[in-house]
């Protein structure tokens, strides 16, 4: 027996339960149904990430989405509590700092123009200033840094089971099963999906917010968009000698690796598996095996040229996680699919899915609801722009 919704969501992570809640909290009245083939998220993306915050982006669209979004999780512990509460999310706004030589460095004061338009509050540090920030670094070879105040991290985990329960507690039905194959009438006009299990669930609305698999989702109904798996790999280490006090986020642009934590406990990584390594050498898969030679060979010694400190460690534990890769121009798709009516797009963050999603999910649900963006106007985010050739290009996509 067929069941119909009004509004279908397929993937409950973070992007498909921060536009649940949204449609809810803004006033849709029909039924939403969501559907997470992974019910304990496992493999899901969003527990996977490092939970990473900023506003250093290069575009309008990319400062305005993080920004909101980051004002959202200032008050998140608050506006989120249920029946008295706290919403904890662990929400730790250290900042950011970027390492930079002079070609870098030229093109993040740029960036600081506009983003300083906005209103997002960015430093510009010279080497000295950063030794002084954080002694342990070797700056001789920085021409300067950039610091965004604040910026930081959160635990993703938390946000997304936050969510989840506002979602749920506003009449959102979440069912654990696997999408199998995204329906339509034959007319260009979305009908709903079918599951694993044979069944059928109607809908005049789709929203494909399967993250990592939504290229492979929508292919299903006939409709190839650019996103892809990815793995990101993040690892955690025990440092010999500690950072005397909590560190920022560092980002190393000179290396391409980044570091963040407090004393000896230091989490890590590269930005090997992003944009930036040739595409010849991407491997576009599920896998989630970390590969420990990865750090061992690649990215310890580009550690240890910034810092003594990570001359000596040792590798405790780490993970990989899936960025859904939009390989064209690395940024999010965002609404309506226009050669199918009623199939929606939310995805291909590129591995700042996790620090855009509260306004993203928000600015959805209004283009849903009203047939129009009214907080941001995320237009230029959608599929059309690749046949018009009106790419988004972020230059600080890591």
């Amino acid at each position: 027996m067929t069941k119909k919704f009004d509004l279908i969501i397929v993937g409950g992570g973070i992007m498909a339960s921060s536009l649940a809640y949204n449609l809810r909290k803004d006033g849709y009245t029909g039924s939403i149904v969501v559907f997470e083939k992974d019910r304990m998220y496992e493999y899901t993306s969003t527990p996977r990430s490092y939970g990473g915050v900023r506003h250093t982006f290069s575009i309008e669209g990319n400062i305005r989405l993080s920004q909101l979004s980051i004002q959202i999780y200032e008050k998140f512990e608050k506006e989120m509590a249920l029946d008295g509460d706290p919403a904890v999310i662990d929400f730790n706004q250290h900042g950011y700092l970027y390492l930079a030589n002079d070609q870098v460095l030229s093109m993040l004061k740029e960036n600081m123009k506009l983003q300083k338009s906005f209103g997002v509050n960015i430093q510009l540090m010279t080497p000295e200033e950063v030794k002084s920030f954080v002694p342990e670094l070797i700056v001789s070879d920085l021409e300067g840094a950039v610091f965004d105040v604040a910026a930081g991290n959160i635990d993703p985990y938390s946000v997304l089971q936050w969510y989840v329960k506002h979602a749920k507690r506003l009449g959102v039905e979440y069912i654990y099963e696997k999408v199998q194959t995204i329906l339509s009438d034959g007319n260009q006009q979305i009908s709903g999906v079918r599951l694993e299990s044979g069944e059928e669930y109607q809908a005049s609305i789709v929203v494909n917010a399967a993250g990592a698999w939504s290229g492979e989702l929508s292919n299903t109904v006939g409709l190839d968009i650019p996103v892809r798996p990815l793995r990101k790999q993040v690892y955690c280490v025990d440092l010999t000698i500690p950072f005397k006090q909590r560190i920022p986020f560092i980002f190393d642009t000179l290396t391409g690796t980044y570091f963040l934590g407090e004393g000896v406990k230091i989490i890590t990584g590269s930005r090997e598996g992003s944009h930036m390594v040739e595409k010849k050498d991407f491997k576009y898969e599920y896998d989630f095996h970390l590969d420990k030679s990865y750090f061992t060979n690649e990215v310890w010694p580009l550690l240890a040229e910034r810092s003594p400190n990570f001359e000596r460690l040792k590798l405790e534990q780490g993970w990989a996680g899936l960025y859904e890769y939009n390989y064209i121009d690395h940024n999010a798709i965002i609404g309506e699919h226009p050669q199918m009516k009623g199939y929606y797009l939310l995805t291909g963050f590129s591995g700042h899915g996790f620090q855009q999603a509260p306004a993203a999910g928000k600015c959805l649900s209004e283009l849903i609801r009203l047939g129009k963006y009214d907080t941001i106007d995320l237009t230029p985010f959608s599929l059309e722009r690749f046949t018009k050739n009106q790419l988004l290009l972020e230059k600080e996509v890591y």
